[in-house]
C-alpha cells in the first residue's frame, strides 16, 4: 500500500471511530489595541510600538476580544524588558504571575493556559507586581492558540475608537423641514469623557452636545463646505466656503478640516447627565445657499440661546437626511460604555405643520461595518429611542433596524428671543 492511500485509510479509520484531529489555531492582537485602566497614564499605548513606557502598576493594560468557540485557549506575550520583571496576566478567573527576562529583542513568553467554556467577550488582563528597570515591559503582542482562538474576533487596527452609532428619522414624501426640534437625555455614569450626543443632524451639519475633558462640556454646531475637500480648509475655495453670518454671546466660531471642512461653533456649558436638553435647528433656502440657525434651549435661563448661523454655498434646500448619532472620539477610553437617549423629535414645515418624527432606522459606521468592533446597540426605552456603543458587551441592534416610540401628542412650544 502506497503512503497516499494508507493515509486515506487511517483517516477513514479515525473518522468512523469518532475520533477528531484538533487543528491548530493562533490569532496575535496587536499591542497598540489594548487599553489602560483606569487611565491611560504612567504607559503608552503606541501605534508603532505597542505598550511602551510601562513605568507604574495603579494602571492595569487589558486586551480585549470576543469567543465564538469554546475550549482550551493558550496565552503568551511577545515582550522585552531592559531588566528582569514580574506582571501579573489574569483572565477568566485564572491568573498567573509571569517573569519577564531581560532581553533586548522580542520574545514569545508563555503566560497562562485557560478554558473557553461559553462564547462571549473576554478580557487579558495585564498588572505589574515587580520592577527593577525603568518599565515592567515592552509588549508588543499578545498571541492566543487553541480551539477557543478559532474565529476569534477582535479589533486589529490601532484607531481604539466605539463604532459610532445613529438614528436617521423618515420624514413624509413632500414635506419640507423648515425647523427640526430634539431633545436629549444623558444618564448619570454614562457622560464618558470624548463623547459627542448629536440631536439634529442634517446633510450638511450637526448640532448637539459633547464631553471634552473632565472639566469642559460644549455645545455644537457645524456645517460642512460644498467641494469636497477632506482635510484642509485652506484648499476650499470662497465660492464653495460656508459663511458665518452671526453667532450668539461667548459662542467661539472657526473653520474646521481634518473630517471634511466646514465652518464650526461651540459654547462652553457645563451641562449635567440626568437632565433633558433641547435642541433647534432653521432652514431658510434662498437661491443655491442655504442659511442654517442653531438654538440652545439654556434651562437656568429659560431661554432659547442662538449658537450660530451659517450661509452653506451650493445648496438651496431644506434640511434632509434628519438624524441623530452618538460618538466616542477619544481613543484612550474606546473600551468604556456610554449611552444617551434621543427623543421628541419633531419637524415644522414650511407651511407650518407640525410633525413627529416617531420612527427612526439605525445605522452605525465603518468600524462597526467592518466588524473591528461589535459592542453596540439602540432600541426604544421608555418612550425614548436610545443608542449606546462599547463596554464589550453583545450588541442588541443591526445596521437597518427600524425603531418606534409613542407619539407625545404635543408639538413642542418655541418662543425664540428678538434681535
Amino acid at each position: 500500500m502506497n503512503r497516499k492511500k494508507m493515509m486515506a485509510t487511517l483517516l477513514t479509520i479515525a473518522v468512523s471511530a469518532g475520533y477528531t484531529f484538533a487543528q491548530t489555531a493562533a490569532a496575535v492582537l496587536p499591542g497598540f489595541t489594548a487599553y489602560a485602566d483606569p487611565l491611560e497614564e504612567n504607559v503608552t499605548i503606541d501605534e508603532a510600538k505597542g505598550i511602551i513606557n510601562w513605568t507604574d502598576n495603579t494602571n492595569a493594560v487589558n486586551f480585549y476580544f470576543h469567543a465564538v468557540k469554546t475550549g482550551p485557549l493558550k496565552i503568551a506575550l511577545m515582550a522585552k524588558s531592559t531588566a528582569p520583571n514580574k506582571i501579573k496576566v489574569s483572565i477568566n478567573g485564572t491568573e498567573k504571575i509571569i517573569s519577564i527576562p531581560n532581553n533586548s529583542d522580542y520574545e514569545k513568553i508563555p503566560a497562562l493556559q485557560t478554558s473557553i467554556k461559553q462564547p462571549g467577550f473576554y478580557c487579558i488582563s495585564l498588572k505589574g507586581v515587580e520592577k527593577t528597570g525603568n518599565s515592567y515591559a515592552e509588549i508588543q503582542s499578545v498571541t492566543l492558540e487553541g480551539a477557543a482562538a478559532q474565529q476569534i474576533q477582535f479589533n486589529p487596527k490601532p484607531w481604539r475608537r466605539a463604532a459610532s452609532v445613529h438614528l436617521n428619522y423618515p420624514v413624509p414624501e413632500g414635506k419640507n423641514a423648515e425647523w427640526f426640534y430634539g431633545e436629549i437625555k444623558v444618564p448619570a455614569g454614562e457622560d464618558k469623557t470624548g463623547t459627542y450626543f448629536m440631536s439634529c443632524g442634517f446633510h450638511r451639519g450637526y448640532f448637539g452636545m459633547q464631553v471634552n475633558s473632565p472639566t469642559e462640556r460644549r455645545i455644537i454646531f457645524s456645517v460642512w463646505d460644498a467641494g469636497g475637500e477632506p482635510e484642509e480648509r485652506s484648499k476650499v475655495k470662497y465660492e464653495d466656503q460656508v459663511v458665518m453670518l452671526a453667532k450668539g454671546d461667548s459662542v467661539i466660531a472657526s473653520g474646521f478640516g481634518g473630517e471634511g471642512t466646514g465652518g464650526h461653533s461651540h459654547w462652553v456649558y457645563n451641562w449635567q447627565a440626568g437632565a433633558t436638553y433641547r435642541f433647534l435647528m432653521h432652514s431658510v433656502p434662498t437661491g443655491n445657499t442655504t442659511t442654517y440657525t442653531a438654538y440652545f434651549y439654556v434651562p437656568e435661563h429659560q431661554e432659547w440661546k442662538l449658537i450660530a448661523s451659517f450661509r452653506a454655498p451650493k445648496d438651496g434646500k431644506y434640511m434632509g437626511h434628519l438624524y441623530s448619532f452618538l460618538e466616542n472620539f477619544s481613543f484612550e477610553n474606546g473600551h468604556i460604555g456610554r449611552k444617551g437617549y434621543f427623543g421628541n423629535h419633531w419637524i415644522k414645515t414650511d407651511t407650518g405643520e407640525w410633525i413627529a418624527l416617531t420612527k427612526a432606522k439605525f445605522t452605525n459606521d465603518a468600524t462597526a461595518r467592518a466588524k473591528d468592533r461589535i459592542d453596540y446597540g439602540g432600541g426604544v426605552e421608555n418612550g425614548w429611542f436610545y443608542l449606546w456603543n462599547s463596554g464589550f458587551k453583545p450588541a442588541n441592534a443591526q445596521y437597518g433596524d427600524l425603531f418606534e416610540r409613542p407619539a407625545a401628542g404635543t408639538h413642542p412650544e418655541i418662543v425664540l428671543p428678538r434681535f
